[in-house]
């Protein structure tokens, strides 16, 4: 949906900066596609390029009275959406790094017995976890995680913001992580994020 005349991109900035949630409203469907188009150029993943979406979006909105000195937002979402993509091609490098070399340390010291045994464990750990969520977040959490929802998706489905759906999908996965990592090793928490 364009933005009226009679509402220039300075003027919603200006109403974005003081909380006015309509104005984000408007300015997140006139970008949102825009800027998940860029960051899938970028990164070839949807999912992915949903993420940096949602997360230049979401800074928009946190901006508040910094929102009064861009001049163009065009640019400004291209230029947090490339680095955004950068920071998470980078991380998602030594994310992969370490697990190519935790994974080799891993499977020189365990055997397939054992292996089997870990996993099946971590996956009981991992149901565990996902039943201890708060009931929005395990919402969440099961629309976009384990049925592939995209954000936008879910919202509409939970009649929620996008950005609260992003929000109780990061809550979600710190506590998973944190819940799984206090009750299995190292290796056994690589192997079941990859699989799930």
């Amino acid at each position: 949906m364009p933005i009226k005349p009679l509402q220039s991109e300075q003027e919603l900035l200006a109403k974005v900066a003081k909380g006015d949630e309509y104005a984000f409203g408007l300015l997140y469907n006139q970008y949102n596609k825009k800027v998940f188009g860029f960051a899938l150029q970028l990164l070839n993943s949807e999912i992915l390029a949903e993420e940096v979406m949602q997360v230049t979006m979401l800074k928009l909105w946190q901006m508040e009275e910094g929102l009064n000195a861009i001049q163009n937002l065009d640019a400004y979402l291209r230029v947090t959406s490339r680095n955004i993509s950068y920071n998470m091609l980078r991380r998602l490098k030594l994310e992969q790094n370490a697990s190519e070399a935790l994974g080799r340390e891993w499977l020189e010291e365990h055997n397939e017995t054992e292996e089997q045994i870990i996993l099946k464990d971590t996956k009981k750990i991992l149901e565990e976890a996902i039943e201890a969520l708060p009931p929005q977040q395990k919402l969440v959490y099961q629309l976009c995680h384990q049925q592939g929802m995209k954000y936008e998706e879910a919202a509409k489905q939970l009649n929620l913001s996008p950005l609260s759906v992003q929000t109780y999908m990061k809550l979600a996965l710190r506590f998973l992580r944190a819940y799984i990592s206090k009750r299995t090793d190292v290796a056994a928490l690589l192997i079941i994020f990859k699989l799930f």
